[in-house]
């Protein structure tokens, strides 16, 4: 039984409260863009839902030597609004995880040793640095007035949750290596 060192324990937690939670709060968003009629934007809500629950897989799997009830503590912005408005949410989640978060987590994780802890943060924080570009992208056309551009598909890495926007996915994942044809489209 091998048990990872509390405070990793404790952010790998966290990690996968706010995976967990944004993978909700995309799923909410997607339903009022498409409310709001903008489909793209609730297609691309829905895509980062999918990639934030494959962080919380990946974190989640960090634990499974564990048999207990813990509890989690983890930040989430609230307030939904309008698709604008949750946008802006959406972007200080993510911003929240590049600047603050992740960071931090990835620098305890290699400290305490825990290499599976260190690479669940890390895949989780090239996707959140895509996820925020994009949001900043879609708030613009929102805000304009207009639906957001998507050329082809949101697709995802099932494995890290790497997030591309094409025709087609990349050859090969550039954060994880997974072949192409894993990825998942939107």
């Amino acid at each position: 039984m091998h048990h990872i060192r509390p405070m990793t324990k404790d952010a790998v937690l966290s990690a996968f409260g706010g995976e967990s939670m944004a993978h909700m709060r995309y799923l909410i968003f997607s339903g009022i863009a498409e409310k709001e009629g903008f489909p793209n934007v609730a297609r691309l809500f829905k895509a980062i839902a999918y990639a934030e629950q494959v962080h919380a897989t990946n974190h989640y799997n960090v634990l499974k030597d564990y048999k207990e009830d813990a509890k989690v503590s983890a930040g989430t912005p609230i307030g939904p609004g309008s698709t604008s408005h949750n946008l802006e949410l959406a972007i200080e989640g993510e911003e929240y995880e590049v600047k603050e978060m992740y960071p931090v987590y990835m620098e305890l994780a290699r400290s305490q040793g825990v290499d599976q802890a260190e690479r669940s943060f890390k895949w989780a924080y090239e996707a959140e640095k895509i996820h925020a570009e994009l949001y900043r992208k879609a708030k613009e056309s929102v805000d304009a007035g207009k639906d957001f551009k998507i050329e082809g598909k949101v697709w995802i890495c099932p494995v890290c949750g790497h997030t591309y926007v094409g025709e087609v996915p990349p050859e090969r994942c550039p954060v994880c290596g997974a072949p192409k044809d894993r990825y998942v489209g939107f």
